[in-house]
């Protein structure tokens, strides 16, 4: 750092105090009683401004620029605008010592001697406050919240905007050390961050890492909680103790100095950072420079003093003769202005030199004057290292790092051999002053330059050896070596350029020039020199031959490509030059100098940052292109081109068969094509073709030069490569000029590789053409019937010949396919698929012409009646599908329709539908039972659905009774229906069927009835099952008012069985036969009475033909006098008796076989012989003619005036009229559903 005289003016009073506008362009100066109005730019004086009656002591300007103040010792303020006019004047009761604006609301601040006084545009009137002390001076925070005070007792006071103390800061020396100048730091915010990692054994510095932004909101408690950068451990100097908040820069600090000859620095909260730092004389004036970087101090030792923010001395900015009262930076700049006690005001200029260091991708440079900051230009990481004094020399080389300080050499080492270590640790400390003006270091030894001599001295500081030049050293740089023995490279101003290595006294004389050397570099291979001369030309020599092989106007720095020996770049005019070989020179705009050139990166110092720039290698690569150098080419490529770059130099090198750097080119780009290509023809040469016209032709072709690569294949006699290149190209026109005959098979293969073409480029019409030409016929309808080309199918298939399987079958897939089932059916009856007309039918459900097929063909009958099952089945035509299994023959699928429509009807409560269906199912068992293998199981199966689907006919009319408002069935119909299902449901109840629902019926219907008896037990039964909350009320009042009725049951509901003329209780644990002689009862199918019927069997040896002719034969009977009529109608049986009958007399052979022994416990059926048959008249007999494997059930009517009917389907009976009437109401059966118009059985 150095200051240069701008100008210096002299007037003959004391300049007490200064202000610069906030533009930097007028410098006002408080001078006697006169203020004094400059031009910063020349030092003129522009005007003087008389208001005040006394010495002017203090001068301020607004940030806003539109005003600023003055005050005096006539105790007088004085508010005056940018265009020089004094506009407010106000007085306090003593001389006026300092005053200050308010960075933000431009509100001022006046201190006299006794008060303080706070004025704003705004207001009319000035607020005063007293003082307890003198106020010497006072300063804003940069926000305009707080003012600080510094006072003649020592004492500092931090007020806010209203004047109300907020922080009190007294001072060890009390009144003995007046506070006499403050000065709040102006930086808004913290620039950088450093979390610091302290070096080992640091007693000079501290390394810190990692930029990191801090917002400005951020409050002190917060700074600390950061971490903080320790102070020097010099113990002579200061102590460890304040090391934790010594260097942290934040917003609002303080910088305080008084006359105890110490500079203090506060956080707004009145906490000291770090510790006193002495001064050795009296200070007058403090000053901050615009980003809060540096501090001006001036006071007694007549010179203004330059220090870093933290307070570090760094040198003297301009002596003077007299103590310095004032001095000040203006705004945003390095121009300092001083004023002294005896009226000097000079205005200097400071100049702050770059000081940094190079070694490859390391560049070290000052920062903030006493740090230094290295950073790895490739990986953009950077370490700082804090030295607390002033940086005068920066040297690095590989792991090694000297910084020159004013009374020192600190040396510093990388932790570990790591490229990417940024870590440095103090290796050796050399405690001497030194002065000279280059300073390099070595693995073990530092190189001072003084002017002309060269000292080597080793890192505990002894002087090894000594060199004196000739002229003044102008450049010096290490070449590297082995440790202890680095080369270095000089240049003196007279021109000569020498070689020295640090072990040998003896400099070498590379060569001399006859200008003075600016600039040095040499090759990375030693045999080449670039130099920079004083008239800027860059000059590159042999350094063996000593020639001079060429040079370059406009050069400041040179730099040789550290990997490529003949690449070397230089910088100056705003551009930088990149010369390879002895190639033309390749310029793109750059500022700076250029300081390092590695592969692709160029390094290049601007100003006072180090930057690294990437540059592609392209032009070098393409000069060495363009004369067929490809090796040469290659290796520039290797330092950075782009990706297009490497294809060029890829293809180029392939076209020029230099195979070997292709190969790497591609690889590079990853293209592995054109690598398979190379590695063909390296295979066919190793197989020995040698034939570069053949090679040359496959590079063309792959790079789409078709035309070239067809007429090279032509050349060499390979006219089939060109015909098979232009074919899979689809050029068929070109492809035609090499067909080598008129061979029609050649043509077809041409043509259907053409369709080929047309298909994949979607014409697909002019394709379809094209393969009918080639005859190519499958793959003409495929496009047709992708395209949904209906009439060109139609017209292929009526082309075609019917031996032609294949493609028929195509164009019937395609015409399903399409919806047009007609045109399919036509080509499978060309072709005779029967099978597929079939499916055809079925799956367009186009089931007349199916069933129309399957009669003249039989053995079709599965493939049609199963899917038109499964048809039904899915649309919910179950009864249908059903039928349509058993018609086809899946009695399986049959059985399970119905199970599950059983099961459904059951759990949706159908239960009339449910005994429909379990009738169904025991008939479809029965039909199945005529296989002899299941006829065991499938008797058993129809006996219990058989048995199922009389109780849920019987439950139906319960289920009603229950659920629905209205009954339709008379009450003695439920009374038999709810007996019928208990005497049933001995053992397990099936789904659906409730016993409570039953009990219910049939306890309301007794007591209706008269049976109170049953209705009590019916009663009590419920009491033990679980009852539904809308039946409860209803059933425990029954239960009470049936105990109110006689304990017995009417006579005239009890059964009779008709057999042994017994009457049965209406309760039977037997169930559903006579308690005396076992006859099961058989019950009306509507109204469930007991039937006046008695059932018999035949003897063995009588056939049921035969018992049937006996019966019609109808023998007369002598006692008989009666008069039978038989009707029949509607398909059903009726007997009916005219005329009343004498009773049966004893001479009826049947009668006489009802008789029994009384009182046997097992059963006793009446079997009759051929004679008793032949007594019976048809009219009394009922038959049940099951299919076999069944045997016929006959029943004898004993009441032959009641007339009863047997349906001929499901073999129920019924009383005439019932049936009738129901007949009526349900067109069918009730119970099987058979139709009245049904001719079937």
């Amino acid at each position: 750092m150095r200051a240069v005289l701008t100008w210096r003016d002299k007037v003959e009073q004391c300049v007490y105090d200064l202000a610069f506008k906030p533009d930097g362009a007028q410098l006002i100066v408080a001078a006697g009683s006169r203020l004094l109005v400059y031009d910063t730019s020349d030092g003129t004086l522009l005007q003087p401004l008389k208001g005040h009656k006394d010495t002017v002591y203090c001068v301020a300007y607004a940030k806003d620029g539109k005003r600023f103040a003055s005050g005096s010792a006539d105790k007088s303020v004085i508010i005056w605008t940018s265009k020089l006019e004094g506009i407010l004047k106000y007085t306090h009761n003593d001389s006026i010592q300092c005053v200050s604006y308010n960075p933000v609301t431009h509100q001022l601040a006046s201190c006299s001697s006794s008060d303080i006084g706070l004025w704003s545009p705004e207001q009319k009137s000035v607020s005063k406050h007293k003082s307890s002390s003198k106020i010497t001076c006072c300063s804003w925070t940069n926000d305009g919240q707080y003012l600080a005070l510094g006072m003649f007792n020592g004492v500092v006071s931090i007020r806010n905007k209203n004047g109300e103390e907020k922080v009190k800061i007294e001072r060890p020396g009390g009144s003995l050390s007046p506070i006499w100048s403050i000065s709040w730091n102006p930086s808004s915010r913290w620039e950088n961050f450093w979390m610091n990692i302290e070096i080992e054994d640091s007693e000079e510095a501290i390394v810190s890492r990692y930029f990191q932004e801090i917002p400005s909101t951020l409050k002190s408690a917060v700074y600390s909680s950061q971490g903080s950068e320790a102070e020097e451990d010099e113990p002579e100097e200061e102590d460890d103790s304040a090391g934790d908040d010594s260097l942290e820069e934040r917003n609002d600090i303080l910088a305080v100095a008084d006359w105890g000859q110490k500079l203090s620095f506060y956080q707004l909260s009145g906490k000291q950072i770090g510790k006193d730092h002495s001064l050795n004389f009296d200070p007058c004036c403090i000053s901050y420079f615009t980003k809060g970087e540096y501090i001006l101090l001036g006071g007694s030792d007549k010179q203004v003093s330059l220090f870093t923010k933290d307070g570090v001395r760094l040198g003297a900015v301009g002596e003077q003769t007299s103590w310095v009262w004032t001095c000040k930076v203006k705004p945003d700049s390095n121009y300092v202005v001083v004023g002294c006690q005896d009226g000097t005001i000079s205005f200097y200029q400071l100049i702050f030199s770059t000081v940094h260091g190079l070694y490859k991708d390391r560049y070290a440079y000052r920062d903030s004057m006493t740090d230094v900051i290295v950073q790895h230009l490739i990986t953009e990481q950077k370490v700082r290292i804090k030295c607390k004094e002033l940086v005068k020399k920066i040297a690095i080389y590989k792991n090694r790092l000297a910084i020159q300080l004013p009374e020192k050499i600190l040396i510093y080492e990388l932790y570990s051999e790591d490229s990417l270590d940024m870590r440095y640790r103090v290796k050796e400390k050399i405690a001497r002053k030194f002065e000279c003006n280059l300073l390099v270091v070595c693995a073990d030894h530092i190189i001072l330059c003084q002017e002309r001599r060269l000292q080597c001295l080793s890192f505990s500081g002894v002087k090894e050896r000594e060199w004196q030049m000739e002229s003044l050293i102008r450049y010096i740089k290490v070449i590297g070596g082995p440790p202890g023995r680095e080369g270095l490279l000089v240049g003196l101003k007279n021109g000569q350029i020498l070689k020295i290595f640090v072990d040998n006294l003896f400099a070498i004389v590379l060569l001399k020039q006859a200008t003075a050397v600016r600039c040095l570099d040499m090759s990375a291979s030693r045999n080449k020199l670039a130099v920079v001369d004083e008239n800027d030309m860059c000059l590159v020599y042999d350094i063996h031959t000593k020639e001079l092989l060429f040079q370059e106007p406009n050069a400041n720095s040179v730099a040789w490509n550290t990997q490529c020996e003949d690449m070397l770049c230089f910088s100056g005019g705003g551009y930088l030059n990149i010369k390879a070989s002895t190639f033309p020179v390749h310029q793109q705009k750059l500022q700076g100098f250029v300081v390092g050139y590695n592969g692709s990166k160029i390094f290049c110092l601007h100003v006072f940052s180090m930057s690294a720039v990437e540059v592609p290698q392209s032009a070098p690569m393409y000069q060495y292109l363009d004369r067929k150098m490809f090796r040469e080419a290659y290796q520039i490529a290797c330092l950075g081109v782009t990706d297009t770059d490497w294809r060029e130099l890829a293809m180029e090198a392939l076209e020029g068969l230099e195979f070997e750097t292709a190969k790497k080119a591609f690889t590079r780009v990853q293209d592995l094509r054109y690598l398979e290509l190379i590695n063909s023809i390296e295979e066919r040469k190793k197989r020995g073709e040698t034939n570069n016209d053949l090679f040359l032709a496959d590079v063309f072709s792959y790079q789409g030069k078709f035309h070239e690569a067809a007429k090279l294949y032509k050349k060499s006699g390979h006219e089939n490569l060109a015909l098979d290149m232009y074919t899979e190209l689809r050029m068929f026109e070109y492809a035609k000029d090499f067909l080598g005959s008129e061979d029609p098979k050649e043509t077809k293969m041409l043509i259907a590789k053409q369709a080929d073409w047309a298909r994949n480029i979607n014409e697909p019409k002019a394709a379809v053409e094209m393969y009918i030409s080639a005859g190519e016929h499958c793959k003409a309808i495929e496009i047709s019937g992708d395209h949904g080309w209906v009439d060109m199918l139609i017209d292929i298939a009526r082309k075609l010949d019917k031996a032609e399987r294949e493609p028929l079958l195509m164009c019937a897939h395609f015409f399903k396919k399409l919806d047009n089932p007609g045109y399919a059916a036509e080509t499978y009856l060309k072709i005779g698929d029967l099978k597929s007309l079939v499916q055809l039918h079925v799956e367009t459900q186009r089931w007349d012409e199916a069933f129309a097929l399957g009669e003249k063909h039989p053995e079709f009958k599965d493939d049609i009646y199963v899917p038109y099952a499964q048809w039904l089945a899915e649309n919910d035509r179950f009864e249908e599908a059903q039928k349509a299994f058993h018609k086809a023959g899946r009695q399986g699928e049959a059985v399970r329709v119905l199970e599950q429509l059983t099961h459904n009807a059951v759990v949706e409560s159908r239960f009339s539908d449910a005994a429909y269906y379990y009738w169904m199912l025991s008939m479809q068992c029965l039909d199945i039972a005529q296989d002899p293998a299941q006829k065991e199981v499938m008797l058993g199966k129809f006996h219990h659905f058989q048995h199922l689907a009389e109780l849920y006919h019987g439950y139906h009319a319960i289920h009603r009774y229950v659920e629905e408002p209205f009954s339709f069935h008379l009450p003695e119909t439920l009374f038999n229906i709810s007996r019928f299902l208990l005497h049933s449901l001995t053992k397990d109840t099936p789904l659906g069927i409730s016993k409570v629902n039953t009990l219910f019926t049939l306890a309301k219907q007794s007591k209706a009835l008269g049976a109170y008896k049953l209705a009590r037990h019916a009663y009590d039964k419920l009491q033990g099952l679980q009852i539904p909350a809308r039946f409860q009320k209803s059933i425990e009042l029954g239960s009470l008012t049936i105990r109110s009725k006689p304990f017995h049951d009417s006579e005239e509901l009890v059964p009779l069985c008709y057999r042994c003329s017994t009457n049965n209780p209406l309760l039977n644990n037997l169930g559903n036969v006579c308690i005396n002689c076992r006859q099961p009862f058989v019950f009306s199918a509507s109204s469930y009475e007991v039937l006046h019927l008695v059932e018999f069997y035949l003897e063995e040896g009588i056939t049921d033909e035969e018992a049937v002719s006996l019966i019609d034969l109808e023998a007369p009977r002598l006692k008989r006098e009666n008069k039978w009529q038989e009707i029949t109608s509607n398909n059903a049986q009726t007997l009916r008796l005219d005329e009343s009958m004498d009773s049966v007399g004893e001479d009826d052979p049947f009668t006489a076989k009802l008789s029994f022994e009384q009182g046997g416990s097992e059963f006793v059926p009446v079997v009759v012989s051929r004679s008793v048959l032949r007594s019976m008249s048809r009219r009394d007999v009922l038959i049940k003619r099951w299919p076999p494997p069944l045997q016929w059930q006959y029943f004898r009517s004993l009441l032959p005036d009641a007339s009863i009917t047997m349906c001929p389907s499901c073999f129920q009976m019924f009383h005439s009229e019932d049936y009738e009437l129901l007949l009526l109401q349900h067109t069918c059966c009730p119970y099987c559903r058979r139709r009245v118009d049904d001719p079937s059985p």
